[in-house]
């Protein structure tokens, strides 16, 4: 009974480290890019409207 208990806890924390680790790298590899896309965006949007401002300033 004493090994089952340690096999299974064993089993329990090796699967949580895996869901963990795999939710990590879909973090990195899927939603940290698109983020980093939306904010290029945003950021060009502001010097393409801060640029457009000053050409029409006078």
């Amino acid at each position: 009974m004493k090994s089952f208990t340690r096999g299974f806890l064993f089993g329990v924390v090796a699967t949580a480290g895996a869901v963990i680790g795999s939710v990590l790298s879909f973090k990195k590899q899927v939603v940290d890019p698109i983020e980093d896309q939306e904010n290029k965006v945003e950021e060009n949007r502001k010097k393409a409207l801060r640029k457009s401002r000053s050409a029409h300033n006078g």
